[in-house]
């Protein structure tokens, strides 16, 4: 994913479609419920095989899952919006947090212990 600063925000951004930059966002998104054991970290990501987006997946010892994830904003909210859905069987609960992009550089999408 190639990255420029916009001059006006400081903000980082990338080339979007029809030359428009688009900001990219780095969030902390925090599942609860029956997310560990389930095979919650390796569908995460498998899921994001399929979607512009670097960061990583891994279990928290109060029995959470954490997921950091860096893309545009619009595809990060699909992203998402997709781990919901395709574990919501599991999921009782959703924390997100916006984190600052880009530093410490994320590349690919991994599953941490």
């Amino acid at each position: 994913m190639s990255s420029l600063r916009d001059a006006a925000s400081g903000r980082e951004v990338s080339p979007g479609s029809h030359g428009r930059h688009m900001a990219i966002e780095r969030r902390r998104v925090i599942f609860s419920g029956r997310v560990q054991g389930v095979g919650f970290r390796a569908s995460t990501s498998w899921t994001a095989r399929g979607f512009n987006v670097v960061g990583y997946v891994r279990n928290l010892p109060d029995g959470t899952v954490e997921v950091v994830a860096e893309a545009e904003a619009d595809e990060l909210d699909r992203f998402v919006a997709a781990v919901r859905e395709r574990m919501s069987g599991f999921i009782r609960g959703v924390d997100s947090a916006p984190l600052a992009a880009g530093h410490p550089p994320l590349l690919g999408f991994h599953v941490r212990s």
